[in-house]
C-alpha cells in the first residue's frame, strides 16, 4: 500500500473541524452574514409555523382554467426562487382563487403575517419602462424610499414585460481597470425581448430604464450603451449611505423578482391567516438536545469498539454535519438556503446513520484481515477496497429513491405523468437531504477516513495492531 503523509491527517481534520465550525457557527459582519450557519437556516411551516393565503384575479377577472394553471406555476417559481420548498399549493378553479400555505421567513425577526404575504404576492406585473418617473414614495420595512406608481413618459412606454426574461442571476463581476470585484444582476431575455431592448437602448443610450414590479420601481439602471445580444448586466449605483454597488443579498433579491417573471393577471389576496406549528421553538431546543447526547453516545460507542479507526470516524462525522448544514444554510454561494422540515431532519438523520454504517463496514472488514494475520498496511488496504462496493451499492439505491421522491414532489413535479401532480413540498425536502447525507457519506465516509486511517498507519507509535482493532499484543 502506498503510504500517505504523515501529515496528511492533521490537515484534514483541522480543515473538517474548521469548515463545521464556521458551517454550524456562521461568521458574521457588521452588515450581516458573511458565511451563514445553521442560524441562518429556513425553517418549515411544521417547525416554525406560516401563512395560509388565498390570491385571487384582480379587477374581477374572470380567469381561465389555463390562465389559473400558468398562475400556479409562477407562484412556485417564485417560492422557489425565494428558497420556499416546503409549501403546500392548490388551485380551485371553480371560484377562481389560488391557496398557499408557505413557512415564515428566517430573515424576519418577529412573526408577520402580513410581511410573509408581501414576500410571495406582492410581484405581479414585471415591467421595463422609458425612465423614472413616478407620482408618490413610501417608506419601505427597512425605512428606505420606494417610488410608486409610474407617470408621464414613464407610464406610458412599457419597453417590454417579464414574460421576455429568460433569466436573471446575481453574479461576481470583476472591473477590468481597477480590478475591483462587485455583485450584478445579469439579464438574458428571449428573441422577441432582445429586438426590444436593442432597440430601445440604442435609443436611450446614457438614460434610464426602470424596472417596475406593479406600481413598485425595484430598479432603474442608466443605460450605458447599445445592448443588440439581449444579454445585459445591472450593476448597483451609489447608495444612501455613501457606499457604492449591490451587495450580495440586494443583487439576489433583484434577481429574484425578475427571474419570478410575470403573472397572466394580476392577484389580490383575499384572506391570510397564520398557521400553528406542528412544534414550537422549545421542541426544537429539545430536538437539539437529544441529537448531541445521540451524538455523543455515537461517538463513545465509534471509539470504544474500533478505537483509532472510531477516532477518525468521529471527526469525518463532524465534517458529515458541517457539510450537510452547509447544503442547506446557504453556506456555498452556488448553493441556494433550503427550508427545512421535519422529514427534512428526518432525512439528516438517516444520512447520518448511513455514515455510521458505511464507517463499521470499513472497520470491521479491517478488523476481519488484522485477525486473520495480515499486515497493518494490508489489512487497511484490503478492508477499504472490500467495503467499498457495499457501501457504493447501498448509496446508489438511496440515491436513485432520494431522486424519485424529489422528481415526484418537488416543483416542477417532473413524473406527474406517472403519479399525478404533487402539491407539497415537505417529502421532496426529506429527497433532498437524503441525497445530500449520500453525498456527504461518499466525501467523508469513503475519502476522508481512508485518507486519514492510511496518513495515522505511518506513525511508528501508532503501529500497533490493538489500535486498529487487531490482536492486542502485536506490533507490526
Amino acid at each position: 500500500m502506498k503510504r500517505t503523509p504523515k501529515a496528511v491527517f492533521f490537515i484534514v481534520a483541522i480543515l473538517l473541524l474548521v469548515f463545521t465550525g464556521t458551517a454550524i457557527f456562521g461568521v458574521y459582519g457588521a452588515d450581516g452574514p458573511i458565511i451563514k450557519g445553521v442560524g441562518d437556516i429556513r425553517w418549515g411551516i411544521d417547525i416554525r409555523g406560516g401563512v395560509e393565503a388565498t390570491f385571487v384575479p384582480a379587477d374581477g377577472v374572470d380567469a381561465t382554467d389555463e390562465q389559473l394553471a400558468a398562475a400556479e406555476e409562477v407562484i412556485k417559481l417564485r417560492m422557489v426562487n425565494n428558497n420556499i420548498t416546503d409549501y403546500e399549493l392548490y388551485t380551485d378553479s371553480s371560484n377562481d382563487r389560488i391557496i398557499v400555505r408557505f413557512p415564515w421567513n428566517s430573515e424576519e425577526k418577529d412573526f408577520d403575517p402580513e410581511a410573509a404575504i408581501q414576500e410571495l404576492g406582492s410581484t405581479a406585473q414585471l415591467t421595463f419602462r422609458e425612465g423614472d418617473e413616478y407620482e408618490t414614495t413610501e417608506t419601505d420595512a427597512n425605512g428606505d424610499k420606494v417610488a410608486m406608481t409610474p407617470s408621464g413618459d414613464t407610464a406610458d412606454k412599457v419597453i417590454l414585460d417579464g414574460s421576455h426574461v429568460v433569466s436573471a442571476t446575481a453574479q461576481i463581476q470583476q472591473d477590468p481597470n481597477t480590478g475591483a470585484t462587485e455583485y450584478v444582476v445579469a439579464l438574458e431575455f428571449d428573441e422577441k425581448g432582445k429586438e426590444a431592448f436593442a432597440e430601445a437602448t440604442k435609443r436611450l443610450t446614457g438614460q434610464v430604464i426602470s424596472i417596475w414590479m406593479d406600481d413598485v420601481m425595484i430598479s432603474n439602471p442608466t443605460v450605458n450603451e447599445e445592448i443588440p445580444d439581449g444579454k445585459c448586466t445591472i450593476s448597483g449605483g451609489t447608495n444612501a449611505d455613501g457606499t457604492v454597488g449591490f451587495t450580495a443579498a440586494e443583487a439576489s433579491a433583484l434577481a429574484n423578482k425578475i427571474q419570478a417573471g410575470s403573472l397572466p393577471f394580476k392577484l389580490d389576496v383575499s384572506s391570510y391567516s397564520s398557521i400553528s406549528p406542528t412544534m414550537g421553538a422549545s421542541s426544537l431546543d429539545a430536538m437539539l438536545l437529544a441529537g448531541i447526547i445521540a451524538f455523543i453516545l455515537i461517538a463513545l460507542f465509534m471509539i470504544i469498539m474500533y478505537r483509532l479507526p472510531g477516532v477518525v470516524a468521529v471527526i469525518a462525522l463532524l465534517g458529515h454535519l458541517g457539510l450537510t448544514f452547509a447544503c442547506i444554510s446557504g453556506y456555498f454561494p452556488f448553493i441556494n438556503s433550503f427550508t427545512m422540515t421535519l422529514p427534512g431532519i428526518s432525512g439528516i438523520i438517516l444520512g447520518i446513520g448511513m455514515a455510521v454504517d458505511a464507517n463499521v463496514i470499513t472497520f470491521v472488514r479491517i478488523k476481519e484481515e488484522l485477525w486473520a494475520g495480515r499486515s497493518l498496511d494490508g489489512s487497511i488496504k484490503k478492508g477499504d477496497s472490500s467495503s467499498f462496493w457495499a457501501i457504493f451499492d447501498g448509496n446508489i439505491t438511496v440515491i436513485i429513491v432520494a431522486i424519485i421522491l424529489m422528481a415526484v414532489f418537488g416543483p416542477s413535479n417532473i413524473l406527474s405523468m406517472i403519479f399525478g401532480a404533487s402539491t407539497t413540498g415537505s417529502i421532496y425536502s426529506f429527497g433532498y437531504t437524503l441525497i445530500v447525507g449520500v453525498v456527504c457519506n461518499f466525501v467523508m465516509s469513503v475519502f476522508c477516513v481512508r485518507l486519514m486511517l492510511r496518513s495515522l498507519s505511518g506513525y511508528h507509535s501508532l503501529r500497533h495492531k490493538w489500535l486498529f482493532g487487531g490482536p492486542k499484543n502485536e506490533k507490526v
